[in-house]
């Protein structure tokens, strides 16, 4: 089992016939993953990989049964494509795009829970389910199936430590790419209340950085709710106030988002935390 995403689930590509669509697609599909169809508008009856191309979600979902789907659309188009899906039925929704407006994502997440839809991203990676499929830009070569689920708001981070993992013999049952914007759609206690709830997930690694309040709300949930052992990396001990570090939600203002608060509430929380990304699998294997 896992959380999200395995190989039965039919995905749906939106932007399949664009540069990043297109490659995209092809790895996904050459992973395992169960792509049905992809939408354009204005590209429908073309093939890409061949997978059929439609002009709307609504014939995408009534020709070939899609169910979720993954955005490599403009950011300006990114409500308007998310608001369609979400009237179309699907049920999850993993939006690589980066620089979609605040407010969009907002506007989009009232939207989405209001419909009971779950939204990834935006500005993620995606999620990956080991050796079942993926959505998104992971590089599968990095996991291996296996029983920890990361969540984590580095894509590059989260590559990093399943490849260590995973040559420790430790797989991953999910890893999500949370997004690293300043406002996302599903928060970390969201996706913890996930892999607490999956049978088939041991224990649960974090991957944080500086900025925003996550972690620390993260470790709210885990002191009141989680009885499965998690361990933690955050990213950024060194970052200056007010300079952004890669990501756009990764900056400290006015004294808030630091690395020491959320290392502070996650301790307090009893979450052991590794110094570099590394010590991960030392931490794991004692849980474990």
């Amino acid at each position: 089992m896992s959380i999200l995403l395995n190989r039965e689930t039919r995905v749906l590509v939106q932007g399949i016939t664009g540069r990043i669509g297109r490659v995209q697609t092809k790895w996904m599909l050459d992973y395992g993953t169960n792509i049905v169809a992809g939408v354009t508008p204005g590209k429908g009856g073309e093939e890409v990989e061949g997978i059929p191309v439609y002009n709307t979600v609504a014939e995408a979902v009534s020709k070939q049964g899609a169910e979720a789907s993954v955005f490599f659309v403009p950011a300006g188009a990114v409500k308007n494509a998310a608001i369609e899906t979400i009237d179309a039925g699907i049920k999850l929704i993993v939006i690589i795009t980066e620089r979609v407006p605040v407010h969009d994502v907002m506007e989009i997440t009232a939207y989405a829970r209001e419909q009971g839809v779950r939204l990834v991203g935006p500005n993620t990676p995606g999620i990956i389910t080991p050796g079942e499929a993926k959505m998104g830009i992971m590089p599968g070569i990095t996991f291996t199936p296996g029983r920890i689920g990361i969540i984590s708001r580095s894509g590059t981070l989260a590559y990093e430590i399943s490849a260590n993992l995973a040559i420790a013999d430790l797989g991953q049952s999910t890893v999500v790419g949370m997004g690293g914007d300043p406002v996302v759609f599903t928060s970390m206690p969201e996706l913890l209340e996930l892999f607490e709830e999956d049978p088939d997930t041991d224990m649960v690694v974090l991957v944080g950085e500086v900025g925003g309040v996550q972690e620390e709300k993260a470790a709210q949930f885990i002191a009141e709710r989680t009885t499965k052992p998690v361990v933690a990396y955050i990213a950024g001990l060194n970052t200056p106030e007010g300079k952004r570090m890669g990501h756009a939600g990764a900056i400290i203002q006015g004294g808030m988002g630091t690395p020491q608060s959320k290392i502070t509430a996650l301790r307090q929380a009893g979450v052991p935390i590794a110094e570099y990304p590394l010590e991960i699998v030392g931490l794991a294997q004692k849980c474990l």
